[in-house]
């Protein structure tokens, strides 16, 4: 019978050893490699962004994503009850976090969860002062039993930071990263995919917190991302965003944009906003001041619009820059009268002199020779202003850009079929009036504004962004005659922007000061001021536009406060591209007739 018995347990003990190491084998290796194997993400490299030169913009650095294994603080593992919370009371100020949300990740309600992120992206130093305090326990507890290395489940997985060595020079183009390691604004947002990469993954066995060389290890090695080289100087960049910071806070103003352009490949070279922002702490940023109001921000632009009805009437052949227009004090029109920014005698000015007195009477007198009914006059205005980009996405593709406001030439209401030859009834961004000025400057060409050169992949070979769509706007020969009339405005003694003149060069530009629509009430509160021009101006390379909004201490022309930035910063980015005078003389065509 005791022979029997021990046959029938040797019996069982043989079942239940084929069942565990042959039936059930797998399953079991399968739930021992769950505890024993940790895996890992290993993050991709994020990819630089850069200035045309090459000069570093967003970088990464190293970095360390703190993490733990909330098993290893369990009374069963440190044998007393609190671990959880003495670890976060010597964490959480070195992590700068919560000591109760760290609590909580070392004790969750899953028990058999292995891994929880305690803090994203750290320092070097930071991760450097966790380890000082894993050995110092360490060293202690080895001649002290009572003392307990509450941190020894504590871990770190190499990564890296994002960082702006310059600061918030290009804060509004370049955007930010998010905790998350995604783009959370700007161009970071635009061409996150480019510049993410694809990350890899590390698996291996680990024991008390702890890798175990022996076991062997996997690893998919991570993808770095693209480099993106933009076209923005940083020079440039940095003159435009220090002229306009200064005068917005001269002018107590609620921002301004300067945006520099090249005239011929529709490169922008400097996108600059007022007040801006650090990326690299965002921590101490307003949200008004968050983005890039320079294409996000719709407006009405006033007088700088001019250029575009005086180029319909040019190019329909309904005036020359010669051609007498008499204004009078008030015009009435609609429903409403009309008057010029200051009152006057009756002006006999030329077509020309309408644009450099910048005469709202003048050119609306202008605009009615575009058609013998308004109806007809509203529909070729409104198909030249849509040639010109407004209404429409510049092609930049930037996050959270508006295309501004263009109703209908049908939907003009009485009184903006007057006031949008004007530049009032309409709106637009800081973008696309400065495109308008690049059109006329190289010779009626609309070139779309490019904000990227290309990328550099992992394997070091750069692809060039694609080719800019260009359009005909107007002819050369009206450009050409615009950008004569435009130096009426500068040069000429009645002109509005004799402040944007520059020593030895021909400067083209216009003025603008227009009513502003306060964004909180939707109703008309202060003024939009800017200038808009480029330079040389019988052989263009650079076009500047800035405007500031609602500027409340001085001056509120645009002539007054925006043309000394357009001069500033023109002359720095003529000498930074080399760019010298033609030499040649002004046209000089007359601003007013004799009856």
């Amino acid at each position: 019978m005791i022979s029997l018995a021990l046959t029938l347990v040797l019996i069982a003990f043989v079942v239940r050893l084929l069942q565990v190491q042959a039936v059930d084998a797998s399953a079991y290796a399968a739930k021992a490699a769950q505890n024993r194997y940790v895996d890992y993400v290993l993050a991709a490299e994020r990819g630089e962004i850069t200035d045309r030169s090459g000069v570093a913009l967003a970088t990464s650095v190293d970095a360390y994503t703190i993490t733990a294994d909330p098993t290893l603080f369990t009374r069963k593992q440190l044998k007393i009850d609190d671990g959880p919370e003495q670890a976060a009371a010597l964490l959480a100020p070195i992590l700068g976090v919560d000591q109760a949300g760290l609590v909580k990740k070392l004790r969750p309600a899953n028990k058999n969860l292995r891994y929880v992120v305690l803090a994203n992206r750290q320092t070097p130093q930071v991760w450097k002062q966790i380890k000082d305090l894993k050995s110092a326990l360490n060293t202690k507890a080895s001649t002290d039993p009572t003392t307990v290395n509450v941190v020894a489940g504590v871990l770190a997985v190499p990564t890296t930071r994002r960082v702006y060595p310059n600061g918030d020079l290009a804060a509004g183009i370049l955007g930010w990263v998010n905790a998350d390691g995604k783009g959370g604004g700007g161009v970071e947002q635009q061409l996150n995919k480019d510049l993410t990469g694809k990350d890899g993954k590390v698996r291996y066995a680990q024991s008390g917190g702890l890798q175990v060389p022996t076991a062997g290890s996997t690893e998919t090695p991570a993808v770095p991302g693209a480099d993106v080289e933009l076209t923005i100087d940083r020079d440039i960049q940095w003159a435009a965003q220090n002229a306009i910071t200064e005068q917005v806070k001269k002018s107590k103003a609620d921002r301004g944009y300067v945006i520099v352009q090249d005239t011929r490949t529709g490169e922008i070279l400097a996108m600059a906003n007022a007040p801006g922002f650090d990326p690299n702490d965002l921590s101490q940023a307003s949200a008004a001041s968050l983005g890039n109001a320079a294409v996000q921000d719709a407006y009405e632009p006033g007088s700088t619009a001019k250029v575009m009805t005086m180029a319909a009437v040019l190019q329909e052949n309904a005036a020359t820059p010669l051609t007498h227009v008499v204004v009078p004090n008030r015009l009435h029109r609609g429903d409403r009268l009309f008057q010029d920014d200051v009152d006057h005698a009756t002006w006999n000015l030329t077509l020309n002199g309408v644009l450099a007195k910048s005469s709202n009477i003048g050119t609306i007198e202008a605009a009615g020779q575009l058609g013998k009914t308004q109806p007809e006059v509203n529909q070729v205005l409104y198909s030249y202003l849509r040639k010109f980009g407004i209404g429409s996405y510049s092609g930049l593709n930037f996050p959270g850009e508006t295309k501004g406001i263009l109703a209908p030439a049908d939907k003009w209401s009485t009184s903006q079929q007057y006031t949008i030859p004007f530049g009032q009834g309409m709106s637009l961004n800081a973008l696309q009036a400065a495109s308008v000025y690049s059109t006329v400057a190289n010779g009626g060409v609309r070139v779309e504004p490019t904000l990227v050169r290309g990328t550099k992949g992992p394997d070091g070979r750069f692809t060039p962004a694609a080719t800019p769509k260009k359009t005909r706007v107007i002819s050369a020969k009206t450009a050409k005659t615009l950008a004569q009339m435009l130096e009426s405005v500068v040069d000429d003694e009645q002109g509005t922007g004799g402040k944007a003149a520059i020593p030895g060069y021909r400067v083209a530009g216009k003025t603008g000061t227009a009513n502003r629509v306060d964004p909180a009430t939707g109703k008309y509160k202060g003024y939009t001021s800017s200038f808009a021009g480029f330079a040389p101006a019988d052989n263009p390379r650079i076009t500047v536009y800035c405007a500031i909004q609602n500027a409340t201490s001085g001056s509120y022309f645009g002539g007054q406060i925006c043309g000394p930035i357009y001069k500033q910063v023109m002359e720095f980015a003529l000498k930074t591209l080399q760019v010298p005078p033609t030499g040649a003389k002004a046209a000089n065509l007359p601003v007013t007739f004799t009856p």
